[in-house]
């Protein structure tokens, strides 16, 4: 996938077609170059989302996974698509026209324009590398593994006992809260004692203890 979008992204980037150009007056004929940028965005735009969906396919999981290689495997299609209408003779002429039109000159289109094979075909094999990766994120995905879940803020920590130093920082490590289900945090109290109410009555506060009565001198 991530081939594909590169590919994608550098064929974009590469001159496609060469134009004449007929300008009025004793001038000779100028050239233009057209990347393939200026013939369909479409390559660059799903090279970018290409990208992303590398990282989309990390964070995300299920279903979610399956949408993404579907996206993906679609943007493929729609380069090829786009790819094959913008590299046809018609098309390529009317192209360079609309170009030189905006150039604000009187220059026409002198000859048929000049297709170079090695930007399309770029772009036609990152699109065929996003279709087959994206079938394949889209059947298989949902086994592969993703990123971790212990620095969730939603996670519920785990229950884990640490008896020495070294499994105390062993489960901080892991994610672990050592402290729970230790000894004498059984109920949460320091001084051991007893909360809990009758049922169907209310917690008591227990009885402050007495102090110790002076003995009296003989």
């Amino acid at each position: 996938m991530v081939a594909g979008a590169a590919l994608l992204l550098a064929a974009a980037g590469r001159h496609w077609v060469t134009g004449v150009l007929d300008v009025p007056g004793p001038v000779a004929p100028t050239a233009i170059d057209l990347t393939g940028a200026d013939l369909t965005g479409t390559p660059t735009g799903v090279g970018w989302a290409g990208l992303a969906a590398v990282a989309g396919l990390y964070a995300a999981r299920g279903w979610v996974r399956r949408a993404i290689g579907l996206l993906t495997a679609a943007g493929g299609v729609l380069v090829l698509a786009s790819v094959w209408s913008a590299t046809r003779p018609g098309v390529l002429a009317d192209t360079v026209a609309s170009h030189a039109a905006a150039s604000g000159g009187t220059a026409q289109v002198a000859a048929e324009p000049d297709l170079a094979a090695l930007g399309p075909a770029m772009a036609a094999a990152g699109a065929l590398a996003l279709l087959l990766s994206g079938l394949l994120a889209t059947v298989r995905s949902p086994a592969w593994p993703g990123m971790g879940t212990r620095y969730d803020r939603d996670a519920a920590p785990r229950q884990h006992q640490a008896e020495t130093p070294s499994d105390l920082w062993r489960s901080l490590d892991a994610g672990d809260d050592p402290t729970l289900d230790a000894p004498g945090r059984g109920d949460g109290r320091a001084d051991g004692a007893d909360r809990t109410a009758p049922e169907g009555g209310t917690a008591t506060a227990p009885l402050a203890r007495r102090p110790a009565e002076p003995k009296e001198n003989s």
